[in-house]
């Protein structure tokens, strides 16, 4: 028995040390699995930083040249005996470099809060004085747009302990926001508040503009997050960078956003010094904020784009272009330049642009691919495919040297497909280019019969749009009450759309074409047909034989009886 029980108890330890061998693998396994993993996020990190750091030099390193250029820019802009086209053109370029001296900003101050080196410094002030103080900022842009913009305190003094250069960027934040998407005669209101147990203080800011979708609230606070509606697009920075520094504070930033209707945004900020560590309160006095610097930097891009008359020569120009541009200062540039050889158009936005080609069907259309509402490459498979607009010309800007959007507009028919930044010489050459396109594929539709296409080399919808037109024509050329809302009613497009159609495709004014078409068809009919001359005019729409022999000399140098008679003597 004693043996049989030494047996098993020999099994069971022999066992048991296979068991602890197995489990010591795993354990090997498992550490070395661990350290793999560590050493890979460490390399990770590695890279992040690398990525942030590189990010962050760069910051550092355009701060100096765009110091270099905003100084001399404002000092040569002070000057009164500035020429207005060279003022407009210096005024561009600093709009664009404060626009870009904010971005820096906001991509450095973030990279403080994504290494924990943004250190809250609170010091106690006077809430109320200093929300008003920094709102009043904004009461001349409110003028301007006639907003009604209202700051009202719910509480006559409200000292608590916050940074204020933090909440100086915030407010600046939420406030140049609410004026980018509120429209003009809209409304603004900044209240500042406490909560009834006297533990919070609270500002809110909001407004009556455009709103937000769901899609959009959802994602507000995400960082490089860009909205898909409205005139403005930020840097996806601001909204961000705001919520990280009112977490600093250890508060809270909420808002509620409806498409159409409007904004509300609400800081609460705790009271009293509990909440906040030895290192997180300032010795010391706070440190002065320039408030005109700061209203410069969040707002000068705001301003509308005032132009001097004499900049723009607005007089009737051959041919038109439509500019489609959410970026006011681009859009206004563009105008001014093209605006010396061209009648310009303008829409900031997809929708505009799409109802204004159906409006006045320009000659050549200029727009960009990222746009609010509609995005340039839905504006050119839109108006390609519909046959009042299919002929125009489609030059497409990207900031994106995307090989994959050049390919799509392509197959959507872009006519040409322009990188941002772009040279300006470029761009009025490929402009120049097309427009001339349009003049030789017009010299193949048109010869000395103008009924005849000879063209193969333009798109499926002009040539249908070709043959129907001068089917129309000719199968009406014997009726003298015929008339262009007749072959507007038959291919379904309005008067002005014909015309320009037309116009365009053709060269032709309509009722010039269609008193061509039949002058050619008495001609064929005096040489081939023996006809009398009464009847060949009846045959091409004229009601009287003196009127038909009157408009015949004009065109032609002689009579339609002395046109017949040297067709008999030859």
């Amino acid at each position: 028995m004693a043996l049989i029980s030494g047996g098993v108890l020999f099994y069971y330890l022999q066992e048991n040390k296979k068991i602890n061998k197995k489990l010591e693998l795993q354990k090997e396994e498992i550490s070395a699995q661990r350290n793999q993993l560590i050493e890979l996020m460490s390399k990770v990190k590695e890279a992040t930083d690398a990525k942030f750091n590189f990010f962050t030099n760069i910051s550092h390193e355009l701060r100096t040249p765009l110091t270099l250029i905003m100084a001399p820019l404002e000092d040569a802009l002070s000057s009164s005996k500035l020429h207005f086209t060279i003022k407009n053109n210096l005024e561009f370029i600093q709009r664009n470099a404060i626009r870009l001296l904010r971005l820096i900003n906001q991509l450095m101050d973030f990279r403080k809060v994504e290494e924990n080196k943004m250190k809250l410094n609170a010091s106690e002030n006077n809430l109320v004085v200093f929300v008003t103080e920094t709102a009043n900022a904004f009461n001349d842009f409110a003028r301007k747009k006639s907003i009604s913009y209202n700051i009202v305190s719910k509480v006559n003094k409200l000292n608590i302990w916050f940074d204020t250069t933090m909440l100086d960027k915030v407010l600046f934040n939420l406030l140049s926001n609410a004026f980018k998407f509120t429209s003009e005669n809209g409304s603004i209101n900044v209240t500042i508040n406490k909560t009834p147990d006297d533990t919070k203080a609270l500002i809110k800011v909001d407004d009556n503009g455009i709103g937000m979708t769901a899609d959009d609230a959802a994602h507000a606070f995400e960082l490089f997050y860009q909205r898909h509606t409205g005139t403005f697009k930020g840097s996806g920075l601001g909204l961000s960078l705001s919520k990280e520094l009112i977490n600093l504070h250890h508060g809270d930033i909420t808002f509620k956003s409806e498409k159409g209707k409007g904004t509300i945004f609400e800081i609460s900020l705790p009271i009293g010094t509990a909440h906040l560590q030895p290192e997180e309160i300032l010795s010391g006095e706070p440190p002065l904020i320039n408030i005109y610097e700061d209203v410069k930097i969040y707002t000068r891009d705001m301003d509308p784009v005032v132009l001097q008359k004499e900049t723009v020569d607005f007089s009737q120009k051959e041919n038109s272009i439509l500019v489609i541009e959410d970026n006011d200062d681009l859009r206004t540039f563009l105008k001014i330049q093209l605006g010396k050889s061209y009648e310009i158009h303008e829409a900031e936005n997809g929708e505009k642009g799409l109802s204004f080609a159906f409006d006045t069907v320009p000659n050549l259309i200029i727009s960009d691919i990222i746009l609010p509402l509609q995005s340039g490459l839905q504006i050119t498979e839109i108006l390609k495919h519909d046959i009042r607009t299919s002929h125009i010309p489609i030059i497409l800007l990207t900031a994106k040297a995307s090989i994959q959007e050049q390919i799509e507009g392509i197959k959507l028919q872009a006519d040409a497909f322009i990188v941002k930044p772009f040279n300006l010489e470029y761009l009025e050459a490929t402009i120049k280019s097309l427009l001339k396109n349009r003049v030789v594929l017009r010299e193949h539709y048109t010869s000395e019969l103008p009924t005849e296409i000879r063209s193969n080399s333009s798109s499926k919808i002009d040539r249908k749009f070709i043959n129907e037109f001068t089917a129309i024509v000719e199968n009406n050329i014997s009726n003298e009450d015929f008339s262009v809302d007749d072959i507007g009613r038959e291919i379904g497009i309005s008067r002005v759309q014909l015309y320009r159609k037309v116009k365009a495709l053709l060269g032709y004014n309509v009722n010039d074409y269609i008193l061509a078409v039949r002058l050619q068809k008495a001609k064929y009919l005096l040489l081939n047909e023996e006809l009398s001359i009464s009847e060949i005019a009846f045959k091409v729409g004229f009601a009287s034989q003196a009127y038909f022999s009157t408009v015949f000399k004009s065109k032609f140098g002689v009579s339609p009886k002395l046109f017949k008679q040297g067709k008999n003597n030859r």
